[in-house]
């Protein structure tokens, strides 16, 4: 029938469905909070670990991972809710941007929804919400950058700001035993890039064996990678030559082509070519006069032994990602072609020692005094490749935190300090509001308190006896008090060192913020019918 019959015209396929208003945000609110609330028992630095198993034939043990890092555990989840899809994408936002805050992403977030079902439930337009929601923003984001504070970054204060944000953001880690150890070791592998933000310059090596505590910052770059045999072990003022070029010829390159000879002779004159065109190439290296040559592909034995007679230390099929930072850190060009040596101070890398040094069991090319001396290695070692894995996010999430420092150098007191204070500053917003934004509002600074929450829950202290003194405290005017997890208490986060980067807790709120906004305008749900296959 047609529209004019009182009967809508079908616009969807037949098994396509559609949800809408109350239903489509019931499905938006359960989707982000489940997925917020998975998470939740992660926070804070009691903390809970997951297991990550994959149900994939032959990967029961191989690929098993115990992590607490939001952004690793969301990463790996397959979901079909599309809210719950959107809480995951920020919490990878938030570690690409700054490294932490991706399980303080995800939970703040949920609770906002939370909020926000609790105010629909009582008949407030979604867009009211929103409007108050925004305005709690700007208010909360406000008052985190009042209560930020910034130090010179060559005074001694930054350096120790540095190592406190280190200690803070390892607490919830699995190495927070080691904390001193590996926030000192961070904070020199950071303030070695010199104000720069590459992360290639600082190389994770993770070797099983030993304690974690027999991790260490070797003050250079290191390739797993061995010299090729007959070179020389150890180079001093080595110039180096990176290449990605093909350094091999093959007998079955020539019997895979059509070529018709008359006799053995002539596939013998074939391979002669083949050799003396691989001479000319070896030849032109030559006229670089380099004394290392590191190429991305395999060397065979003739231009080998070529450039080995010439005096010249090979390493061969270094991987893509170790031949790039080589290039990084020497100051060398990587080069597919030799057509100019008369750029060769340009092109070669410059290093004061080469050597082959052992680690645990394994044989590696350790670069001493590259050209540009940022480049370090933090070796990593554990009784099992899991733990490695665990540490070797961990470091990574430190090092993301103390370079996005280094460039913002705005820092907060820690223990839930921020939250408590934003949600305050929100609170006193809300008195000043007119209409049902104020009650917006106030459920904003709700679910900024819920975070502070969570960090005692999760230590099993009583988190409503807590949160209740730490708000006391804050009205008395201790401005610097926030948790203290070691005996579930209120502290002077001064006295206790606990700080933290200014930048993520903004990167946290700005997405949360958005992420349960786009939610929360959510009405309608279409789902397209399965597309079928077609026999052929």
């Amino acid at each position: 029938m047609d529209i004019v019959g009182n009967v809508l015209p079908q616009v969807l396929k037949d098994e396509a469905t559609e949800d809408k208003g109350e239903m489509a945000r019931l499905q938006s609110f359960v989707g982000a909070i489940a997925v917020a609330d998975l998470v939740k028992t992660t926070l804070g630095p009691k903390g809970m670990d997951k297991i990550l198993k994959p149900t994939g034939p032959g990967q029961e043990m191989t690929h098993i991972t115990v992590t607490n890092d939001g952004a690793t555990i969301l990463k790996s989840m397959y979901v079909e809710n599309p809210a719950a899809k959107i809480l995951i994408e920020i919490s990878k936002t938030q570690d690409e941007e700054v490294g932490d805050g991706t399980t303080t992403v995800a939970v703040l977030a949920g609770e906002l929804l939370r909020e926000g079902e609790k105010l629909i439930q009582k008949r407030i337009h979604p867009q009211q919400v929103i409007a108050g929601w925004r305005i709690a923003r700007d208010v909360a984001l406000k008052r985190l950058r009042d209560i930020s504070t910034e130090n010179d970054i060559e005074s001694q204060e930054f350096h120790n700001d540095l190592i406190k944000i280190a200690k803070t953001t390892l607490s919830s880690k699995l190495i927070t035993t080691d904390r001193d150890y590996f926030a000192d070791l961070c904070v020199k592998a950071v303030l070695r890039l010199k104000g720069s933000s590459n992360l290639d310059y600082i190389q994770i090596i993770k070797i099983p064996g030993g304690t974690i505590r027999d991790s260490y910052l070797d003050d250079g770059f290191i390739l797993k990678k061995q010299i090729t045999i007959g070179c020389k072990r150890r180079i001093e003022n080595a110039k180096i030559l990176v290449a990605n070029t093909a350094m091999d010829y093959d007998k079955i390159k020539i019997y895979g082509t059509k070529v018709k000879v008359n006799s053995m002779d002539k596939v013998a004159e074939i391979e002669a070519a083949e050799k003396e065109k691989m001479k000319h190439k070896v030849d032109k290296i030559l006229q670089y006069q380099p004394t290392v040559f590191v190429n991305r592909q395999l060397i065979y034995n003739y231009p080998e032994q070529l450039l080995a007679d010439a005096g010249i230390t090979v390493i061969e099929h270094a991987d893509f990602e170790g031949m790039e930072r080589v290039a990084a850190a020497t100051g060398a060009e990587i080069l597919s072609t030799f057509d100019a040596p008369e750029r060769r101070d340009q092109i070669l890398g410059n290093c004061e020692l080469i050597e082959e040094i052992m680690i645990g069991e394994e044989k590696m090319i350790k670069f001493s005094g590259c050209k540009k001396n940022e480049a370090c290695t933090i070796v990593l070692r554990g009784s099992s490749i899991h733990i490695l894995d665990e540490v070797d996010r961990s470091i990574h999430d430190v090092l993301c935190v103390l370079i996005t420092t280094v460039k913002n150098r705005r820092v907060v007191w820690g223990g839930g300090n921020s939250e408590m204070q934003m949600a305050a500053a929100c609170d006193e917003e809300a008195k000043r509001v007119q209409g049902k934004q104020a009650l917006a509002i106030e459920a904003y600074a709700r679910a900024l308190r819920q975070l502070p929450t969570i960090i005692c829950d999760n230590g099993g202290y009583d988190s409503a006896e807590l949160v209740q003194n730490f708000k006391v405290e804050l009205e008395k005017g201790n401005l610097s008090y926030g948790l203290n997890m070691n005996d579930g208490s209120i502290g002077d986060m001064k006295e206790l060192g606990v700080k933290e980067c200014m930048r993520v807790k903004e990167q946290a709120l700005l997405a949360a913020s958005e992420a349960a906004e786009l939610i929360m305008r959510v009405d309608d749900i279409v789902k397209c019918a399965p597309r079928k296959r077609e026999r052929a």
